[in-house]
């Protein structure tokens, strides 16, 4: 990982469906003790439907380049227990090492 880790996740991947047909998450341990750095930051928006800018929260992840990682994974930071979604990742090509993947994220409960 070339970003500096700020905690350690785990990866929790998978569903299945309940006795009501609704899909929930099975919480399938992918990867534990994962070092990543995960940051919050602010950002305007702007929108047509209004004349005033909005500020909206940003989370940022970033793990090791050769991690495993789908869109709707979630990441469970350790230290804090605070669970998030992988909404999308880029995943960079370079030839002199491998880069991190980065993470947008979301809070889940």
């Amino acid at each position: 990982m070339l970003a500096t880790p700020t905690t350690l996740v785990s990866i929790l991947r998978g569903t299945t469906t309940d006795t009501y047909g609704d899909e929930v998450d099975t919480d399938t341990l992918v990867y534990a003790d994962l070092p990543a750095s995960i940051m919050e930051t602010m950002r305007t928006v702007f929108s047509q439907d209004a004349a005033t800018p909005m500020i909206v929260r940003v989370v940022t992840g970033r793990v090791g380049g050769g991690t495993d990682i789908r869109v709707g994974d979630r990441l469970l930071d350790q230290a804090t227990s605070q669970r998030y979604m992988a909404d999308s990742f880029t995943r960079s090509s370079s030839p002199i090492h491998t880069p991190d993947v980065v993470l947008d994220l979301r809070y889940v409960s």
